[in-house]
């Protein structure tokens, strides 16, 4: 038997047929990821936050699931907060370290895989700017992400401080438990709970008490020199409306009575020992602006910024680096006043800064690490690590604990307050992970100008 069909109605049969098919397309297609879309860093983060390793799915190829299950084992028996992710190539940089550590919210390490680069930042609390940078170098020729990235956790988890955050043990997912098991390991844990909290809350009020013990050790020191350096201000003897007085003479005068007062306030509101970095960099800025003062007034060429004399920064700015050998150690150069230099040249002993300690009044070197933060106001940065080689304090300094304890090794003494693993959120430093990606040192030839500068 024939069927008719008329034009019209085979054209109406066809459109609606091509409309079924298009809404198909369209269906499909929304329900599919976009090849081209990068996955979103929120999502990085709460992967992060459950286990150590995320691979992204467009870079699977470079690190297998039986690698990063190993990788991730390795850093969880560690007991180490830090984190790493494996990413396409073509993944967006701009900020990624400062916005995937805000996302995360857990104080730590961060490192990640770009296609063939490599990189890392980590907050302060956890790992020096420094030992971040030595760490990425010493893997970033390994091509194999595998070997790479294993090698740098296990030279990361031997340095850095911290402990796991407690999300990884937290993840959901069928373990073979039963319920009533859990329920008998729930109620354990009720029981055991203020138990447990007790301990927490003592713990951390012994932890409080030994800071506040080390800031008052620090204060006597501190207070010292900023009494120095109140008696080198009356003993200028400058006046700004003195004949010969000019406004480049004013403007030093003020900026050392600015530091002056900037470093008292900063002494009486310091908390822990790490905040009394900020008040000798104030000491350390107004000696120099009386320096130039009295080259000024002398007629004298203005002195170029030295950090202060390595043996008692109270002794002003250095005018030279002079080669010492402590007692047991190696010789280094460190930065002299000219009282010292000559003392050294005539192979006299210089003039030390002393401090209190249970074996008696020694160099603030062999001292306790609460000195630490006092010595990188004078000398933070890069110069701290070579002056203290081989002394006691540097290598406290070098440990996890002191990290933890005092801030984060050699220059950068401050932090929030939050040791590895904590849930700090936003709370966190910035500049730690901010700058360049990849492609060399962390100067200016891959960094966008300086350490850690220019744009992620």
């Amino acid at each position: 038997m024939k069927v008719a069909i008329s034009t019209r109605s085979f054209a109406g049969l066809l459109t609606a047929l091509a409309l079924a098919v298009l809404t198909a397309l369209v269906v499909l297609m929304a329900g599919a990821p976009r090849a081209e879309a990068a996955t979103s860093v929120s999502t990085i983060a709460e992967a992060l936050r459950e286990d150590p390793v995320y691979v992204d799915p467009a870079a699977s190829d470079q690190l297998s699931e039986s690698e990063a299950d190993a990788l991730a084992k390795q850093i969880e028996d560690a007991d180490k907060p830090l984190f790493v992710a494996v990413l396409p190539d073509d993944y967006p940089k701009q900020d990624l370290f400062t916005d995937l550590r805000t996302a995360t919210g857990v104080t730590g390490l961060y490192a990640i895989r770009l296609g063939d680069e490599f990189d890392a930042r980590a907050d302060s609390a956890v790992l020096s700017q420094t030992a971040v940078r030595n760490l990425v170098n010493s893997v970033r020729g390994e091509g194999d992400a595998g070997t790479q990235l294993d090698d740098f956790s296990d030279r990361a988890v031997t340095n850095m401080g911290g402990s796991a955050p407690s999300s990884w043990g937290s993840a959901d997912g069928d373990t073979g438990v039963s319920t009533a098991a859990l329920i008998t390991a729930g109620a354990v844990l009720v029981a055991g709970g203020t138990g447990a909290y007790a301990i927490v809350r003592r713990n951390r009020r012994r932890h409080e008490e030994e800071q506040r013990a080390a800031l008052e050790k620090l204060r006597v020191v501190v207070d010292e020199d900023i009494t120095a350096f109140g008696e080198e201000l009356d003993r200028l003897d400058f006046h700004p409306g003195e004949p010969g007085a000019d406004d480049a003479m004013r403007a030093d005068y003020e900026r050392g009575l600015d530091e002056y007062e900037k470093a008292k306030k900063f002494m009486a509101e310091a908390g822990r020992p790490e905040d009394v970095r900020a008040v000798t960099q104030a000491l350390d800025d107004g000696r120099f602006s009386l320096a130039r003062l009295a080259a000024r007034r002398e007629a004298r060429p203005l002195p170029e910024r030295r950090p202060p004399c390595f043996f008692d920064p109270r002794h002003g700015p250095s005018v030279a680096d002079a080669t010492w050998t402590p007692p047991g150690g190696e010789s280094r150069d460190v930065p002299v006043c000219a009282a010292d230099r000559t003392r050294l040249a005539d192979g006299r002993d210089p003039v030390v800064r002393e401090v209190d300690t249970e074996q008696g009044r020694r160099p603030y070197w062999e001292a306790g690490p609460a000195y630490g933060p006092w010595a990188g106001g004078y000398f933070g940065g890069g110069i701290l690590p070579g002056l203290l080689i081989g002394t006691l304090l540097g290598s406290m300094m070098a440990s996890p604990a002191y990290a933890a304890d005092y801030g984060s090794g050699y220059g950068d003494f401050g932090g929030a307050g939050y040791e590895g693993g904590d849930v700090s959120g936003a709370d966190f430093q910035t500049d730690d992970f901010t700058g360049g990606f990849g492609g060399g040192d962390y100067g200016g030839g891959g960094f966008g100008g300086g350490d850690f500068g220019g744009g992620f």
